[in-house]
């Protein structure tokens, strides 16, 4: 998927997007960290304004996952910052995707790794530890389940129920 750009997967594969197997996410998210371009299987989490699961999550090895966060589009406080992204940057995950803020922009924009969010926001999570691992999610006008896959560019973002050999 290197040098396959999103606009082209959706080209090249008409009847996935009508069978519903290949996704288009709504162009809501803003995009951060040096890494513009990523995918990989997808990992699914639910919280609402609360970022303890996710730090969780990325104190793991990546493994070339993308981490798919719905805060439930809260704008209210960041629910990533700086630390946990530079810490998925070292544990080796492609990529993070909020259905909500994040804040430390500078630092997330030094890291080698692909940010989606919808804002950027000063004032920081709660520390509840309450949400859901490896659960399905609506986010952006699309269903996302745990272990799909995950395409973005600057284009947009794609969600895919199989790796694509594009």
């Amino acid at each position: 998927m290197a040098l396959v750009t999103t606009a082209e997967v959706c080209d090249a594969n008409p009847q996935l997007i009508l069978s519903g197997e290949l996704r288009a996410l709504e162009p809501i998210f803003q995009i951060y960290g040096r890494r513009q371009v990523f995918s990989g299987p997808v990992v699914t989490l639910k919280v609402f304004e609360d970022n303890v699961l996710i730090r969780e999550f990325l104190e793991e090895k990546g493994n070339g996952r993308v981490l798919v966060v719905d805060g439930g589009g809260s704008k209210r406080c960041a629910i990533l910052g700086g630390n946990p992204v530079v810490q998925a940057q070292n544990n080796g995950w492609a990529g993070i995707v909020v259905n909500g803020c994040v804040r430390d922009v500078d630092e997330i924009n030094g890291c080698d790794i692909g940010v989606r969010a919808l804002a950027s926001h000063p004032m920081k999570a709660y520390k509840k530890r309450i949400g859901e691992k490896h659960v399905p999610l609506t986010i952006a006008g699309t269903r996302i389940m745990d272990g799909e896959w995950l395409y973005a560019d600057t284009d947009g973002i794609l969600v895919s129920r199989t790796e694509l050999s594009v």
